[in-house]
């Protein structure tokens, strides 16, 4: 899923813009703004990987609000042609001309999946046993180490585990395949294959722990929509 943030000052113009986005696999919008400022103020605290920025905007437009992201790639969108040549030196994804057409849309998503990194069927990281190999297939879920927070734990089908030094939950969804794995509170992450059950605030997943219980993880609010979308794909 293409996580994306829209901002214009026309309201229709968002709506539109929604309801393209809607029509495209695999894309989806996590917010919308019409104005700048607000923007800027929210958009660090977001979880997105692009965002889609009308150019002219009064107080402060396009050009200049992406010149303030970081670590987000941006769509322009504009009624006009003569930012073309400013819009790229900013070496933005894509420049789509207003009106826009769903077909054109699609085209400048392409170039931002084509940017991604192809993910493989296992990780390579510093664990407690040194330089590791684990098949994500493996995985069941992950959680924050109780001995050192930048530490992972990660659990796998048997119930053993080993501890991946030093890696951010962030770092972690960059690297496993997106469509199996969700992070479901602060401190832990799941394998969506595993969940048996998911109730309103926990799931319980179909391997046993230690004491001879299925497991149990909460999920928290913040990321119960998320956790959905994935396990009804």
């Amino acid at each position: 899923m293409i996580k994306c943030v829209i901002l214009d000052d026309e309201l229709l113009a968002i709506s539109y813009l929604k309801l393209l986005c809607d029509q495209i696999e695999d894309i989806g919008v996590v917010k919308a703004f019409n104005n700048p400022k607000i923007f800027l103020q929210e958009i660090e605290n977001i979880d997105c990987d692009v965002c889609i920025l009308d150019i002219e905007m009064p107080g402060m437009n396009g050009l200049q609000v992406a010149e303030l992201i970081k670590d987000k790639k941006i769509i322009f969108t504009t009624a006009y042609k003569e930012y073309a040549a400013e819009a790229f030196d900013l070496d933005v994804v894509d420049y789509v001309r207003k009106p826009i057409k769903k077909e054109r849309l699609s085209q400048a998503f392409d170039k931002i999946r084509n940017s991604f990194p192809e993910k493989k069927d296992f990780i390579e990281w510093h664990t407690n046993l040194g330089k590791t190999i684990i098949f994500t297939e493996q995985i069941a879920y992950i959680k924050t180490s109780e001995i050192d927070s930048r530490d992972k734990e990660v659990i796998l089908n048997d119930n053993s585990n080993i501890t991946l030094k030093n890696l951010s939950f962030k770092q972690l969804l960059e690297l496993l395949p997106d469509k199996n794995f969700a992070q479901i509170n602060k401190k832990e992450m799941v394998n969506v294959k595993h969940i048996k059950i998911f109730s309103s605030s926990e799931i319980i997943l179909d391997i046993i722990s230690s004491d001879g219980n299925p497991i149990k993880l909460i999920v928290s609010d913040v990321f119960k929509l998320q956790l959905s979308e994935k396990l009804t794909r």
